[in-house]
């Protein structure tokens, strides 16, 4: 929880820059691309969130690797990072600067779940409906999932609307279940 202040605070700031330059895009791709990179290799990880490694020891080798190949914003949010000893909070960092992204967009993430996968047109009529029904846009993300056996369960928030089948007879089992209690 003191993480996602702390992350929500620094992506406040990084974006704010961002938005001044006109760069929000690039700089939030640059994050994502950085935390990415760091934690796909164990060894980059390692170095990176060790506690041990001298700080200037660290940003002076990120600098060296990200220098000129990397947006200038992102590159010295992720310095501020390690010259702060503030280096795990930088994948809750991007995940609040891309929240950031989709509010300013006037957009709020939307998750989609099926059995199978949505056809295109499905989707947009579901999506047409969900928006006019809550006077929101949508940032879809849609994911499968077979054990849900058919229907949609959409995730908007800390609202979920469940219309599975899975969700259905799990209901009936604890209505049932109640019942005999």
């Amino acid at each position: 929880m003191a993480d996602e202040k702390l992350a929500r605070r620094y992506a406040a700031a990084v974006f704010s820059l961002a938005s001044d330059r006109g760069s929000v895009e690039a700089t939030g791709a640059a994050l994502r691309g950085i935390a990415d990179a760091i934690y796909a290799d164990a060894d980059a990880r390692e170095f990176f969130t060790a506690p041990v490694v001298d700080r200037y020891t660290k940003e002076a080798r990120i600098g060296a690797a990200l220098e000129g190949k990397t947006d200038e914003i992102a590159l010295h949010a992720v310095l501020l990072l390690v010259r702060k000893h503030r280096e795990p909070v930088l994948r809750e960092l991007v995940r609040q600067y891309e929240a950031l992204q989709t509010a300013a967009r006037g957009a709020e993430p939307l998750t989609v779940v099926t059995a199978k996968k949505l056809e295109a047109d499905e989707l947009a009529t579901l999506l047409g409906g969900l928006e006019k029904a809550y006077g929101k846009k949508f940032d879809v993300t849609q994911a499968v999932d077979p054990s849900l056996i058919g229907g949609v369960r959409v995730t908007m928030g800390d609202r979920r609307i469940d219309g599975t089948v899975a969700g259905r007879l799990e209901d009936l089992s604890r209505e049932l279940f109640a019942q005999t209690n």
